[in-house]
């Protein structure tokens, strides 16, 4: 029926799309504006329970390679980590202006370096992934790193591998036989970095363990099987 002249017409009252709590309210998913940090963890985690757990996964995908978790790809200029409680990736920190990374950095899975937290590992190839990008490696030496602060001294030592299918990795059963460029590139983002967090890195190369070097899910037989 038309409308009558001057008559303001009136518009359709919207409806819940479903009286359920944890339904979308007028198609908006529901927020309470009292909310704290401690309750929107809790909701979090409930919606992200089922997501991967990547720091569970295995350490070794055979006796040679082993698996390594993406937390910040190629070409970043922003430091991402994985968290653990709420089982997502989150920003860590930004680089320096113009500083990118110039390889995949992540971690391996089941290790626990000295200072809480997975064995970090520096994937280098030719193209960039994604975060949460898992592959298989082979490990070729250890990128050690000791960061210097007035204070203290503190190893933050990094796997080095490369993609278990990789063109880049077909000339390198280890880090001596890395280009001068790439080893370049690698210690000027730690040094920026390292100078970033008002602290000095001193930057070393470690040779990869023979084929009689035998995996576990630690971090000290990966960080000792190296010479």
């Amino acid at each position: 029926m038309a409308d009558r002249p001057g008559s303001k017409r009136r518009r359709p009252a919207l409806t819940p799309t479903s009286r359920r709590k944890d339904h979308c309210v007028y198609g908006f998913p529901p927020v309470s504006l009292s909310i704290g940090t401690q309750k929107l963890t809790a909701r979090f985690k409930q919606r992200t329970s089922e997501m991967t757990n990547y720091l569970k996964l295995p350490t070794w995908a055979d006796k040679e390679n082993i698996l390594t978790v993406v937390e910040t790809p190629r070409g970043s200029c922003c430091k991402l980590e994985f968290d653990r409680e709420l089982r997502v990736f989150t920003l860590s920190k930004a680089l320096m202006a113009g500083l990118t990374y110039p390889y995949d950095w992540g971690f391996i899975p089941s290790t626990l370096a000295d200072d809480g937290d997975p064995l970090d590992v520096l994937v280098m190839h030719d193209g960039a992934t994604y975060r949460g990008t898992v592959l298989r490696c082979r490990p070729i030496g250890v990128l050690k790193v000791l960061q210097v602060t007035e204070r203290k001294r503190k190893r933050n030592d990094r796997v080095v591998a490369v993609p278990q299918h990789s063109f880049f990795a077909a000339d390198l059963p280890d880090v001596r036989n890395l280009p001068a460029t790439a080893t370049e590139a690698i210690g000027k983002v730690l040094r920026c970095y390292e100078r970033s967090q008002k602290q000095k890195a001193r930057i070393s190369w470690l040779v990869r363990p023979g084929p009689s070097h035998q995996a576990h899910k630690s971090v000290s037989p990966i960080a000792q099987g190296f010479s």
